[in-house]
């Protein structure tokens, strides 16, 4: 079955006629007689259905030999949730790509990450996606390119860099036949660019988004020297691959279903060939992918998480820009508060963090961690010997947390390690492997919103499937409800 095939027809041509947002990025709709592809909200006229197909991603629709639409700007759109839901070899090979890895390591070397053989892994996404890797990346790509000429100052020479591209020419064919129109063309539309140098740009989301709500949970856990929270907004450095970097997000609520929604993003990166990288880094940590309607209808009749939706809907489980610190800082939290973490964090990034021309400072690596004396860490012993060994096992490759791996083998590898168990290794997937449906029965948090023991609490989790991940951010955002406040 390819993947065109798989597409329920009735059913996407019903969200095309109602315009419904929620699959932007869902699917693509392309049309015959005008020789382009759109997103499911574009406002033009609904074709006849005699006159449409859809396609899985916008790599497809290209493939099949179809132009982005001007209008509707079918590429600047969230991901696709079900690649988080069922994190299968394609939604995994997916994450990579976004990442740049197919630009950095080529297709073989994103065969290796994913585990199977670069025929088999094009069989696979042809299959699962409506495109093979190398159109997939060509994509992602294309679009970015497209976003830095409409919101930046950078040379075409430069956004081709940042973007991706072998060559300027390759740049330049590659946004006329995708664009029909030339770079010069498309920087005719944008607006005025960032006078600090930094690279300005705008990451769709889908609405409900409560942002403010995200900035909360991340200013409780910020590192000082990493992270800050200013106000509305939210900044931190960047480890990437080719240097370092840095991202500051304006955080706030946008509620009203159905509506296009950004976050405002600003990046400041030492090697263009990061923006890709950093790009998609940040969009995890955004949850940015997320189908809020659907999860929030999920738990909209149940009484323990209904009346929290009700407060708090579109509420995001955060991810991270970097697995390695998520799982290092989930170690330091073992059995402390959240304040207590963040001190033993401040510490390590005070002792081993690079320190930048702004003052501010790199999250130690693995390999550095890794390479430090247990003994002297000052944080119970056991937790000294868990830091490091997992820091080892990261840092050998042992344990990958890049969302390129399956998310069963990471966990066993990480139970595996000495002194990590299974709240540690759950909590690790929730937020650095995007897995949508872990819950945490054992988590004070959890027993104080429940009134529940652990074994009780897991099997009234089992209803909240596949969206459990979302369900615990409700119990720890307002823990307790109704009656249970005047306990």
């Amino acid at each position: 079955m390819t993947a065109t095939a798989a597409l329920d027809f009735e059913s996407c041509y019903r969200a095309i006629k109602s315009r419904d947002r929620r699959f932007d990025g869902v699917f693509y709709t392309a049309v015959r007689t005008t020789g382009i592809y759109c997103r499911p909200s574009c406002p033009a006229r609904t074709p006849a259905p005699a006159n449409v197909t859809f396609h899985p991603t916008a790599a497809a629709a290209q493939a099949a030999g179809y132009r982005a639409c001007k209008r509707c700007l079918p590429d600047a759109t969230p991901g696709s949730p079900d690649w988080d839901v069922a994190a299968d070899a394609a939604g995994r090979a997916m994450r990579l790509i976004a990442d740049g890895v197919v630009d950095r390591d080529g297709v073989d070397g994103l065969a290796q990450r994913v585990g199977y053989t670069p025929r088999h892994l094009n069989r696979l996404l042809t299959q699962a996606l409506g495109a093979g890797p190398l159109a997939l990346a060509r994509a992602r790509r294309v679009q970015t390119a497209r976003v830095l000429i409409e919101t930046t100052e950078l040379s075409f020479a430069d956004v081709a860099f940042a973007a991706g591209f072998a060559s300027v020419r390759q740049f330049n064919d590659t946004v006329r036949d995708v664009y029909a129109e030339t770079p010069t063309a498309l920087r005719g539309r944008r607006g005025a660019g960032d006078p600090t140098g930094a690279i300005g740009l705008r990451l769709a989301v889908r609405t409900p988004f409560a942002g403010a709500a995200l900035r909360e949970f991340l200013a409780l856990r910020a590192v000082p020297g990493v992270e800050r929270v200013d106000g509305e907004h939210y900044e931190r450095t960047l480890s990437l691959p080719h240097g370092w970097g840095s991202v500051r997000l304006r955080l706030v609520d946008h509620l009203a279903a159905g509506e296009s929604a950004f976050v405002p993003a600003r990046f400041r990166l030492a090697d263009l060939r990061d923006t890709s990288a950093a790009l998609e880094r940040v969009r995890r940590l955004l949850d940015a992918d997320c189908d809020p309607v659907a999860v929030d209808d999920a738990f909209a009749d149940d009484p323990d998480l209904g009346p929290r939706v009700r407060l708090v809907p579109g509420l995001r489980v955060p991810g991270h820009v970097d697995g390695h610190e998520l799982a290092v800082r989930a170690v330091l939290g073992q059995q402390i508060s959240v304040a207590g973490a963040r001190t033993l964090a401040a510490r390590l990034v005070e002792q081993l963090g690079v320190v930048l021309d702004d003052g501010t400072r790199l999250f130690p690596t693995a390999e550095a961690l890794a390479g430090v004396d247990h003994h002297t860490l000052a944080m119970p012993r056991s937790r000294a010997r868990a830091l490091t060994g997992l820091a080892a096992a990261l840092a050998d490759g042992t344990v990958a947390l890049d969302r390129g791996e399956d998310r069963a083998d990471v966990r066993r590898r990480l139970l595996a390690l000495p002194g990590i168990g299974p709240w540690t290794a759950d909590y690790i997937a929730m937020r650095a492997l995007g897995d949508p449906d872990v819950f945490l029965p054992s988590d004070v948090g959890v027993r104080h919103a429940l009134e529940l023991a652990p074994r009780d609490a897991q099997a009234r989790a089992e209803g909240w499937r596949p969206w459990r991940s979302y369900a615990l951010m409700h119990l720890w955002h307002t823990p307790r409800l109704g009656n249970r406040q005047e306990r």
